[in-house]
């Protein structure tokens, strides 16, 4: 049985001047500092079985499109010129044609007042940015009749825009998405979790997340567990932790300062308790082992 994939035919990245992966694939070494195409002599230092892949376009396209990062590229006039599998099945896209070569970043309304034109203009200055808790537009997908279907009710992100150069010139921005939060299911119980995510600086209070979507705290509980699983204080103490494991990575915190940063006393065995048991290390174990892997 042939598994390959069929390469999709790209409006896009030659129209855009991008005819390989070199500048591409630097990103992940070099994540904020000016990208530009590498030249001849960066090239030859390469391996030969690396050198063979630049070389072949069609298997360039078929890297991006099977990445498993959400990446979608827009040429310098905001044009979206390429969106890969990852990102067409996070937003449920079954053709990716309905927005490659129609969709402009500049001119779209929602972007805009969500980012600022500030910010959209650095973006197409060839400027790096990070964008994050960058609320998915999904509703507005939907009405434009982009997507057939929402699959989630709404989501946070993270976003990252990286520019590549061709020597002077502004080539495009690629931009790698990292989902953070996904809500799907009851619109009530979507609004709930929300609710929790935006608080979680504050105790739990049953009382006052039901209220916040007009249900009675036992009919709440009842109807958040059948919908997620987890009862409403599962779901505040998972938030906690993966606040605390964000926070964890900033090396500018110390380790209480990361609890606190988190809304957790530190000397509370509680939360250094779940910690390790949903990641089998303690706080300190837990910033030493993102600490390799960020160094290799």
């Amino acid at each position: 049985m042939n598994t390959r994939h069929k390469v999709r035919p790209l409006l896009s990245l030659r129209k855009a001047g991008i005819f390989s992966l070199e500048g591409i694939l630097i990103i992940a070494t070099s994540a904020r500092r000016k990208i530009t195409v590498s030249n001849s002599s960066d090239i030859e230092k390469l391996p030969e079985p690396f050198k063979a892949i630049i070389g072949n376009q069609e298997l360039n396209y078929q890297i991006l499109d099977l990445l498993p990062i959400p990446i979608e590229i827009f040429a310098p006039d905001g044009m979206s010129i390429f969106i890969n599998r990852a990102w067409q099945k996070l937003n449920n896209i079954t053709d990716a044609n309905t927005g490659v070569g129609k969709y402009n970043l500049k001119n779209d309304p929602v972007c805009l007042e969500i980012l600022g034109q500030e910010n959209i203009d650095k973006v197409f200055r060839g400027e790096v940015c990070f964008f994050p808790d960058f609320p998915v537009p999904i509703q507005d997908a939907f009405d434009r009749g982009v997507i057939g279907e929402k699959p989630f009710e709404a989501a946070t992100m993270d976003m990252f825009l990286q520019p590549i150069w061709d020597g002077d010139v502004f080539a495009c921005t690629i931009c790698f998405a990292t989902v953070k939060n996904m809500y799907k299911g009851r619109a009530d119980i979507t609004q709930a979790q929300k609710y929790i995510d935006e608080h979680l600086m504050d105790e739990f209070d049953l009382d006052k997340i039901a209220s916040s979507v007009n249900l009675s705290s036992r009919h709440f509980r009842r109807i958040f567990k059948e919908v997620t699983g987890n009862t409403p204080l599962e779901y505040y103490k998972g938030a906690k932790i993966r606040k605390i494991q964000e926070k964890l990575l900033d090396e500018s915190l110390s380790i209480e300062q990361a609890f606190t940063e988190s809304g957790v006393d530190y000397r509370s065995k509680t939360y250094r308790n779940l910690l390790k048991k949903e990641t089998g290390l303690s706080p300190t174990e837990y910033r030493k082992a993102n600490q390799r892997k960020t160094s290799n």
